[in-house]
């Protein structure tokens, strides 16, 4: 199934560049034309949804990115199966794009978020804390209008009454392993990541927990576009799929 050329109505926070990587997908969908099963998914759900294929009895590609960006794939007509994203505002908006059928969706995982510092930082007390740790350096954080963990993140520091105080000093990512990486390079003294993200590098440390009352649920809804999609879908859901997702930190549906 392919949909219409679109670009109206895109979420709040969409950029542009993110239409090359559409093309680069487009340009490569011979290459994933072997695979029985496609999935687009979030960025933080590369590393457990291609532990799960393991358990398909049929091959799996696992093509990972920002939200925002795979939506966007989706929405341009890029050949997947089954697409599940780290936001509902994504999903909504393929839903009015008239690409997801709402009786095809289900959330499939739940996370966390924590403030990450580079290896064997000390812990914060507190979250205002991190004023005297950032200094004048920059928090990573996933784009704020866009990537889910943004949207997460600033949704805790407006609670927390740190937004204006830390906005100006943001180090703004595509993704939220994006934001992983500024930390365990040490190019930023933080960041604020989901809690599996933070436990899949051993070069980044926990300085802080934030409590899952603190910021909005973080939810994984996925969606089946084809029958081989629905049959992929069907195994997240399955006993053994979610084994694999507490490994890897991820909360139960």
């Amino acid at each position: 199934m392919t949909w219409p050329f679109k670009t109206k109505g895109l979420p709040a926070g969409s950029r542009a560049g993110g239409l090359c990587a559409i093309w680069l997908v487009l340009a490569n969908a011979a290459s994933f034309a072997q695979a029985e099963t496609l999935v687009f998914a979030a960025a933080s759900l590369r590393d457990v949804l291609q532990d799960v294929a393991q358990l398909s009895d049929t091959k799996v590609t696992v093509s990972a990115a920002g939200s925002g960006t795979i939506a966007r794939q989706v929405a341009q007509g890029a050949p997947a199966d089954v697409i599940v994203l780290a936001h509902d505002q994504w999903m909504d908006w393929l839903e009015t794009e008239g690409v997801v059928d709402p009786s095809h969706r289900h959330i499939v995982a739940r996370n966390s978020l924590v403030v990450i510092g580079p290896a064997e930082s000390a812990a914060l007390q507190a979250p205002n804390d991190m004023r005297d740790r950032l200094g004048t350096d920059r928090l990573a954080m996933g784009q704020r209008d866009a990537v889910p963990a943004g949207l997460y993140a600033k949704a805790w520091l407006q609670r927390e009454g740190l937004w204006d105080k830390t906005k100006n000093q943001l180090a703004e990512t595509d993704s939220v392993r994006g934001a992983l990486a500024f930390v365990a390079r040490g190019e930023a003294p933080l960041g604020i990541v989901y809690a599996t993200d933070a436990q899949a590098d051993i070069n980044v440390s926990v300085v802080y927990d934030i409590p899952v009352q603190d910021h909005p649920p973080i939810t994984y809804p996925g969606a089946a576009l084809t029958p081989a999609g629905a049959e992929f879908l069907t195994l997240l859901k399955s006993e053994p799929a979610q084994l694999v997702f507490e490994q890897h930190g991820f909360k139960s549906p």
